[in-house]
Order: structure tokens, then sequence, then C-alpha cells
């Protein structure tokens, strides 16, 4: 078994002279242990206090009774504490003199067998139990009960005689045992400091109590009624004189608030003069701050903006909103085809996509001229743009063909052809308009009515390539128009 300090819980090694403790020498020194201090001893509770006064019984009967367990508790050994009944062991060990060791049953097997005309053992003295003989008939395993042995082990009987004075040790002192040497030398130099102290306090209160006889002895003595009434006049004397020189004290204590009132008051101005100076640098720094966070960010915003503007200069939107070109016999608008010849199947929603960009354009190039068109009105709705007319019937033709084969299919050409007529008038003002301002620009093909280059824009009655052609002659009029609206040539 190894033994720890209990403050620091440093391992210990026990001494020569408690490692071979003799059981007189443990005797004499439990014998010499004071007892358990009075402090731990509880006489009569609070809670057993509150209950007799509460009993209907006569206040000479309770004082008897308390008066009686006063007595029967200083008689009867008083407990122990908390921290001392669970230092104490499990069971009552017996006196190091009487120690023993148990032994399994393995070990006992292996004893070995008296000799036949041995002389019986002694009878155990105190609590232990004879047991039968090694030939008679064992009981069961669960029936036996611990073999106890008159001779135990020297390890056993010393690490047994050795907790025990631990344990008492520490059931009678306030201080938990064992220690180390340093741990022990640190609470004697405590316990002398303590003393130390506890003979100063004693020393003072016997110097009180010096002072308090000596007083004592002069008043015993008895003074003259002259000596008392001069002794009395000296002391009003002595306390007009003080009173006086408080009054002056006080006097001089106001004069001295009010300076330091007026004292108070000018450093809390200036105080306060030294906040608004400092706040309004720090608002000027801010906004001095931030007026060149301002400059800088004009200065960046308009670099970046007139870089812009140069590149934008040098862009030509209308050209990458609208990119005609042609793809074999077909003219093209933003990759649409306009248009159909036999071999080459376009289908419809792609041929009125196409309808759909040509018309925004002519709708552009007219917004950016400022043109207004006479008898029509263009409606640019994709694939389904319409042309209305604003005079007479003010009828509105659909700019968008089908394929679907149904008996309203020739009505719906006819007013798509009607459409297309309607869009060649408004190209043929919007031609005449940019002839009028500029005479140098030619077209290659002239618009009569519902033909240009000589190839009509109607479908109905009339073969798909001279459409087709007609479509490309239209494609190509709106980029001249449009090239020359781009360059300025409109002033």
């Amino acid at each position: 078994m190894s033994y720890v300090c209990q403050q620091c819980k440093e391992p210990l090694q026990l001494d020569a002279s408690l490692v071979d403790l003799a059981p007189s020498a443990y005797d004499m020194i439990v014998a010499s242990l004071p007892s358990v201090p009075p402090s731990r001893a509880r006489y009569v509770t609070d809670s057993e206090a509150e209950k007799i006064a509460q009993l209907p019984s006569p206040s000479a009967s309770k004082a008897a009774w308390q008066q009686a367990t006063l007595s029967e508790n200083s008689r009867a050994s008083p407990p122990l504490s908390t921290r001392a009944q669970g230092k104490q062991p499990q069971r009552n060990f017996p006196a190091p003199n009487e120690s023993f060791v148990l032994l399994q049953e393995s070990m006992i097997r292996s004893i070995p067998s008296p000799v036949p005309g041995a002389a019986m053992p002694k009878k155990a003295p105190g609590n232990q139990k004879n047991f039968p003989a090694k030939n008679t008939h064992p009981l069961p395993t669960h029936q036996q009960p611990e073999p106890d042995h008159l001779n135990p082990t020297p390890i056993s009987h010393h690490l047994r005689s050795t907790m025990r004075l631990f344990n008492v040790l520490s059931t009678r002192s306030d201080i938990d045992h064992p220690l180390c040497a340093e741990c022990t030398q640190i609470l004697l130099s405590s316990l002398q400091r303590q003393l130390d102290e506890t003979k100063k306090e004693r020393d003072g209160y016997i110097a009180f109590e010096k002072e308090v006889r000596k007083e004592r002895e002069r008043e015993s003595l008895d003074l003259s009624r002259q000596d008392a009434e001069k002794k009395i006049e000296r002391l009003k004397s002595d306390e007009r004189a003080a009173i006086e020189q408080l009054h002056s004290a006080d006097r001089e204590r106001e004069q001295l608030d009010e300076e330091l009132k007026l004292l108070e008051a000018e450093e809390k101005a200036l105080e306060e003069e030294e906040a608004e100076f400092w706040r309004s640098h720090n608002e000027h720094l801010l906004v001095s701050a931030e007026q060149a966070s301002r400059l800088a960010s004009l200065r960046a915003a308009y670099a970046a903006d007139y870089a812009t503007l140069e590149k934008l200069e040098r862009t030509n939107v209308y050209n990458d909103a609208f990119c005609i070109g042609h793809d074999g016999v077909f003219g093209t608008i933003n990759g649409l085809r306009l248009g159909r010849v036999p071999g080459v199947p376009v289908e419809w929603p792609e041929i009125n996509a196409a309808w759909g960009q040509t018309l925004l354009l002519l709708y552009t190039i007219a917004r950016k001229l400022d043109y207004t068109f006479e008898n029509y009105r263009l409606i640019p709705m994709g694939s389904f743009s319409r042309i209305e007319r604003t005079v007479g019937d003010k009828a509105t033709y659909e700019l968008y063909g089908s394929g679907d084969l149904h008996l309203g299919r020739l009505l719906h050409n006819r007013r798509f052809d009607f459409a297309m007529v309607a869009f060649l008038e408004c190209l043929k003002q919007l031609i005449d308009s940019v002839k009028s301002q500029d005479p140098t620009v030619e077209f290659p093909h002239q618009i009569v009515k519902d033909k240009i280059g000589e190839a009509s824009v109607k479908l109905q009655f009339s073969q798909e390539e001279a459409w087709t052609r007609a479509l490309r002659h239209v494609l190509l009029a709106l980029k001249i128009v449009l090239k020359w609206t781009t360059n300025g040539g409109n002033g």
C-alpha cells in the first residue's frame, strides 16, 4: 500500500519507526492525543429547542429537561464531524495485538495436514471461531466462513496499525494525515504565526484591563467640590474654544468650497471649449477627407465615362443589333433567312421572325430620323408584327405567314401580301426622305407600287424565287439607309 500527502498529493515513504510500531507505542501515542474538540459536539440543536418551546409544559419543566440533556451529553462521548466520520473504517478493526489475515481457500488447501498425534489447537480468543479438522466433512462453499489465523503476516499487521493511527490522528484534529515534511513545515509555520498573533491579542487585552483598573481606581478617589467645579469650568472653556475653532474651520471650509466650485466651473468650461474645438477639427478633417474621396471618385468616373464614350463613338450599335447579310439566294437579318425557294425548305417561324426584325429595323431608323410615316403605323411585335392604316378603314395587316392548310389560308395570305406592300410603301417614303436630304445617296433598285427591282413582294400568285429576290432587295435598301443614318449623313 502506498501513502500520499493529504495536502500536495505527493507519494510518501513512511519512517522506520512507524513501520515497526509496537502495540505499546501505539497505545501511548493514542493516549497522548487530545480528545475530539468540543466545537464538534452539538448538545441541543435549534430544531429541538424550537420543539421544546412549542410544548404546552411549564417553563420549569422545560428548563429541567434541557439541564438534564446537557449533563447527559457532557458525560457521553461527543459525535464526530462529517469529515471524521468519512475517514472511519467501515468495520471495527481489532487492536494491533489482535489483528489477523484472511487466506483464500486455495491457500488453505495447500497447508499440510496436521500430524495424527498432534495436540488440538487452543481456543481462539475473542471473536474468533473454531473451525473443524481437515478430516471432517467440509461445509459447502457458500456456507464456509472465512478462515481466521492467529499469526497474521507482519506486513498486514503494520499496514493496519499505521492506517488506524493515521485515522485516529485525522479524527482528533482538523488536519488530514499523513503529511510530507514540507507540508508539515508549512503547517508548523502557519500555527506559529497564529500563536504569535494570539499572544499579541492577549497582551493587548491585558494592557486594556490594566487601563480599566487604573481608571476605576482614579474614579474611586473622592474629589472635592471646588476641584470638580474648577474642572468643569476648565472643560467648558475648552469646549467653547473648540467650538469657536470648529466654526472658524467651517467658515474657512465654506470659502474654500466656493473657490473650488468656481475653479471647477472654469475647468468644465475649458474642457467643453476644448471638446468643441476637437469636435470641429474632426468634422473638418472628415469633410476634407470626404471631399478628397469624392473628387478622386469623380475623376475616376470621368476617366471611365470618357473611355466608354470613345468606345461607343467607335461602335455602331445598329450594325450589331441588325446584322444584314446573305446566305446563298436568301437575304438574312441576324442570321434569319427571309424568303423561300424550291428545294430549300425554310420554316415559316424563321420567316416570321426575320420579318419581325426587318420591321423593327425600319421602325428604329424612322425614330432616329424623327420621321413619321404617312397613312401607316408600324407595330413591331417580333414574329407577330403588324402594320396598321391610320386613314380610311384603319385596317390592320399581319406581317407574318403560315404554312397550315385550312380554309382561311387564302384570306390570310392576302392580308400578308397587303402587309408586305404597306411595308414597301413605308420604305419608299423613308428612301424619298433620305434622298431629299442627301441627293448623293443612291439605291440600286427602284420601288414602284408592289415591286422593287422588277420583283413583286406579293407571295400570292407569284413564284417563290421572285418573292425571295424582292425580299433580298428590301434588305439591301434597308442596309443602305441604316449606313447613311449611323454615319451622321442626316446632320
